[in-house]
This record gives structure tokens, C-alpha cells and sequence, in this order.
């Protein structure tokens, strides 16, 4: 109905123009509310006091010629001039109900409006290094990502989920070496894990996996492989942070020579081990993607010097100190940034810069990356680098994913600092924890009550919704039991009959939805979902409460449960964009 009136006034708008009233240069600024005071009608507009001073008119005088320059339309049953200038509408109940009709033959329809137009849009998330388990930082930036991906899919986008996985530079060759000290100390070897590899039992179980499947045949002397490596220092400071790196350094590429070719497999072994144990936490959390995109394969198949190329052939690059740079301070960074090091080898951000190149040149018109909030000063490079790769700088969007802090919750399998994503949700439960998740805007920081999350209360807000729900299929399965009938039709032209007040309360929230969603679509805000979903089931909770649905009286209980299935069809359509189950059980 909103979207009625709007091109309602679009039409007296033009009228008005016609007749010589506002000059055809006036700004189309038309809105309309949803109003919350019942005796102010159902829907307001301020179109008369926007309009006032180009009109050179009163706002009451001009709301006047609005309403009878406004078309006629059988839905609205009155129209009243409030206030400074405010012009109310008063709609049918037909009208008033239409959004319970909608919900219960079209929910799917009813809740996707055509936001996006097809356009098509790369969702990149999670991407979280295949060195070790994912955590609990990890999960939040999953359950957005997974969450924006089907929002956006359900308005009119289209979506593709892709993971970027951090096969190649440093990490890789770090978990390489970690995996291959484990895997002798699995053959049998007396080792020392060097003190910047990765120490989790993660990495002890995968070197004792892989001497499991190749024996020894990747087996060197722990003597051997530590020859010629400076020692790695005992103690803290600036001076010994940098000897235990170049320790590592140095026996990445001894480890390297020894290998030979063998160096590859063994670091795939760690990386696919890891990989496989991310993918199956995601999949158990309801995280999909679309793509898997190597980074590796951006050396390989020569995207990196595709797009170094391209930024030398449009004059963004120079050399400086042996090295080759890129002048993003000219395009809105605070300064130039290295693309390739005096060594020879190409930065990360050469590789990010391909990789968003890749992107574009895949047809995408939108780029939305989720990204952990300490990555803040990497987006103007990284945009800096697409406007002068392409200038679409403006096509490139960063959702940053504040931290997360867990409280009051007894992590029973939890070591130390360091939490696992699959850890909280055994503690807390794969909805609660996807929805706790979601409760807030990823801009700002998340205390992640435990205990709450696993309450069976009115306080924990996903267990309030989903108890909405069942409760309406609780109701479904008794009609059958006590031999009730319910007819759909009969139901509906009821609903104006119904003597409870807060009826229109909840079809109201019902009528709502749509624009809530696209507006979630609109500002990225999945979380914004929860709390339209928290404020229909607070409604419909307290009007079950006042109000018997399965009575005798066929009037009262089909109007009632029209409703009752309404708001259940629509909480399910919200907690499946959330990707939060709807059982039909609790």
C-alpha cells in the first residue's frame, strides 16, 4: 500500500506541475510513513511542507490542492490535513490486511522486493588464512557474510559467494615448515619447534598424518635440516622478535633445498588438511560459498603481471630503492605502496590488486569484500588500486567485523586466549550462535553472552523467535487433533471482524517486512533483520497471550489463525535469510 501512495503523489506531483502550482524544476522529494498513532490514519506524507516554498504557499493551503489533485483510488476511504501540513490517509481493510494475504499465499514473493536489479555482485567473506582452526572472530564475519549473501540474492541481486584462500607467500611456507617439524618429530626425531612457527596441537596432528601416509619419505635429519640456520634466541624485544624471524627464514629455505620438489607436497598437505577442516566448521555453521579462488593461481596463471602491467601502461607506476611502486597517494591513499620488492618477489598487495582486477574482469559491477576490522587501513590501497586499474574505485565496498569478546559462559573445551569456531557452537549451539552474531552491527564491537545464547528464555532472542514460530505449528497440529477446521479464505475476511485491537498492530508489522528488507538490502544491514523480526514476534506473543485462537467460534478462529500462520510463514522467511533454522518443535 506504501508503494501505492507513493505513486499516487508521483501522479499529483506531475499534476501539480501541469496546472502551473510548483515549477517543473522542483525536486521529486516525495515520502510517505507509516503512522503510529491510529487516529492519524494509516499512512502520512509531509509532501505539503517540502513542497510549501517552491509552491509559494501555505502548507495546509497546498496539502489542500494535493489531495484534490490526488487520483482516485478505492483504497483509500479518507483523507485529513493534521497538523503544520501533514496529510493523512485512511485505507480499507482490505487494504489494511492485504500484507496477511500476501504472507500466507506468497511469502517468498512478499519478502523479496526487486532491490538489486540483476545486478551482479561478488561477495567475498570469510577468507580466513588456512593456517589453523577458524575462531570465534572468524564465525562473525561467516554468519554476516552468509547472511548479506542471501539477503541480497533474495532482493533482486545476483550473488556469488567466493572464499580467497591464502595458499601462497610466507603463512604457507610457515605452516609448511611446522607441519614438516612435527612430521619428524613423528619419525622419531628429538626436535625444537622454532618459536614463530604455528604451536597448536593442529599442527602436531597433521605432521603425525602425513608421516602416517608417506612413512618416511620425506625424512631428513633433524641435525640436517638445522645446519647453517642462526640460532633461534630465547627472550623478548624488538632485536630478538627480529633473530627468531630471520631463524625462521633461514629454515623455510633450508627445508626448501633439502625437499626439492617434495617442499610443494608437504606444504599442501598442511594447507589442503586445513582447508578441509575449515570447509567442514562452515558447513556445519551454514556457510556456503559459490568459488574457491586460489591465490596461488594468481602467479601462476601471470594475473600479477597482467596487472602490473596494466597500471605501467596507465602511468601509475615508477621505480624507487631497486623497487617498483604504485602511486596511490595520488588516488586517496596516504601513501605510494611497493608492488614489487627490491628482491624481485611481488607483495601481498600485488597479489590483492590482481585479484580485484580478476574480479572486474569477470563481469561483476559490485564488489563487496567482508574484511576483520584491523585490516581498516588496507582499504584506500586496495580501492586507490582498482581506480587506476579501471576507475571503478566507487564498485568496491568493505564491510569491517569488529571483535568479538565472549562473556559469562563456561567454555568447556576452551585453551587458553584462543577459542574455536567450532567450539563456541558446541557450547552455544549453531542458531544461537549465528544469531547472537547478527544482533548487531558489524561496525561495532560484540560481547557474545554464552550463557544467554543457550537460556531457553524470553531474554535469549533467537530461542523468543523460533518459539514463535512452533508455537504456530503447535497450533497447526492441534486443529487436526481436535478436529477443527481452518479455511484460508474464510480467515481473511475475517480478520476486520476481529474484536481485538492489536490485530492491526500486528499487520501492520507484517505489511512492514518488505520495506524492511530492502532496506537491510539497501544499507548491508542484515542485522537490522533481527530486530524487525524481535519487534513481530514481541507482538505476536502478546497478542496470542490475551487472545484464544482455537475456539468454537469459526469467525474468531479462522481470522485468528490467518494471522497466527501470517506471522509464522513471515519469521521463517527471515530467520532463513539469516540462515537460522525455524523448528517446528521446541
Amino acid at each position: 500500500m506504501k508503494e501505492t501512495l507513493l505513486s499516487l503523489l508521483e501522479t499529483t506531483f506531475d499534476n501539480l506541475i501541469s496546472k502551473g502550482i510548483i515549477p517543473d524544476t522542483t525536486p521529486r522529494r516525495i515520502q510517505v510513513d507509516r503512522t503510529k498513532d491510529k487516529s492519524h490514519g494509516d499512512f502520512a506524507s509531509n509532501l505539503a511542507m517540502v513542497l510549501a516554498k517552491p509552491a509559494a504557499q501555505k502548507p495546509r493551503d497546498l496539502a489542500q490542492l494535493i489531495i484534490e489533485n490526488l487520483p482516485a483510488n478505492q483504497t483509500i476511504t479518507k483523507t485529513e490535513i493534521a497538523g503544520p501540513g501533514f496529510i493523512n490517509f485512511f485505507i480499507n481493510d482490505r487494504a489494511r490486511y492485504a500484507a496477511v494475504a500476501q504472507a500466507l499465499n506468497d511469502v517468498n514473493g512478499f519478502s523479496s522486493p526487486n532491490v538489486g536489479g540483476g545486478e551482479k555482485v561478488l561477495l567475498e567473506y570469510v577468507s580466513a588464512n588456512p593456517t589453523g582452526p577458524m575462531h570465534v572472530g572468524h564465525g562473525r564475519g561467516a554468519a554476516y557474510g552468509s547472511a548479506l549473501a542471501n539477503l541480497l540474492s533474495a532482493t533482486g541481486y545476483e550473488v556469488q559467494r567466493e572464499y580467497y584462500i591464502n595458499d601462497a607467500g610466507r603463512q604457507a611456507d610457515v605452516l609448511a615448515v611446522s607441519v614438516y617439524m612435527r612430521y619428524l618429530e613423528a619419525c622419531g626425531e628429538s626436535i625444537r619447534i622454532p618459536s614463530r612457527a604455528y604451536p597448536g596441537e593442529y599442527v602436531q596432528t597433521c605432521g603425525e598424518a602425513l608421516f602416517k601416509q608417506a612413512g618416511k619419505n620425506y625424512f631428513h635429519t633433524y641435525a640436517s635440516v638445522i645446519d647453517g640456520v642462526p640460532e633461534d634466541p630465547e627472550g623478548e624485544g624488538d632485536e630478538i622478535k627480529m633473530a627468531k624471524e630471520r631463524h625462521l627464514d633461514a629454515l623455510i629455505n633450508r627445508v626448501q633445498s633439502l625437499l626439492g620438489d617434495d617442499y610443494r607436497t608437504v606444504q599442501d598437505f598442511g594447507l589442503d588438511t586445513q582447508m578441509a577442516s575449515i570447509k567442514a566448521t562452515l558447513n556445519a555453521f551454514n556457510v556456503h560459498f559459490d568459488h574457491w579462488f586460489s591465490e596461488r593461481s594468481l602467479a601462476t596463471s601471470g594475473a600479477i603481471d597482467k596487472a602490473v602491467n596494466r597500471l605501467k601502461q596507465r602511468g601509475h607506476v615508477y621505480e624507487k630503492d631497486g623497487a617498483t611502486w604504485l602511486r596511490t597517494s595520488d588516488l586517496g591513499d596516504e601513501k605510494d605502496r611497493v608492488l614489487i620488492r627490491d628482491n624481485g618477489l611481488h607483495t601481498y598487495f600485488a597479489a590483492d590488486v590482481a585479484y580485484h582486477l580478476n574480479k572486474l574482469d569477470r563481469g561483476f559491477e559490485n564488489l563487496i569484500d567482508v574484511w576483520g576490522a584491523d585490516h581498516h587501513g588496507y582499504i584506500a590501497r586496495v580501492r586507490a588500486a582498482i581506480e587506476a586499474l579501471t576507475g571503478k574505485g566507487d564498485l568496491f565496498h568493505v564491510a569491517l567485523i569488529q571483535f568479538v569478546t565472549l562473556s559469562s559462559g563456561r567454555m568447556g573445551k576452551r585453551s587458553g586466549n584462543f577459542v574455536t569456531l567450532s567450539q563456541l557452537i558446541d557450547e552455544a549451539g549453531n542458531d544461537a550462535t549465528r544469531f547472537f552474531y547478527l544482533t548487531r552491527s558489524p561496525e561495532q564491537h560484540l560481547e557474545f553472552d554464552i550463557d544467554l545464547a543457550r537460556s531457553q528464555t524470553a531474554d535469549n532472542p533467537v530461542f523468543y523467535l523460533q518459539y514463535a514460530h512452533a508455537r504456530v505449528c503447535s497450533m497447526i497440529r492441534e486443529l487436526g487433533e481436535r478436529n477443527l477446521s481452518y479455511n484460508q479464505e474464510a480467515g481473511l475476511a475475517a480478520l476486520a471482524q476481529l474484536p481485538e485491537s492489536n490485530i492491526e498492530d500486528l499487520a501492520k508489522r507484517l505489511a512492514a517486512w518488505p520495506e524492511s528488507v530492502a532496506n537491510a538490502a539497501r544499507n548491508r544491514a542484515p542485522h537490522q533483520l533481527t530486530y524487525t523480526l524481535r519487534d513481530l514476534a514481541q507482538d505476536f506473543h502478546t497478542w496470542y497471550n490475551s487472545n484464544k485462537v482455537l475456539v468454537d467460534d469459526d469467525t474468531l478462529r479462522n481470522g485468528r489463525m490467518a494471522m497466527a500462520i501470517a506471522v509464522k510463514n513471515v519469521i521463517a522467511n527471515g530467520l532463513r535469510l539469516l540462515g537460522v533454522n525455524a523448528p517446528e518443535k521446541m
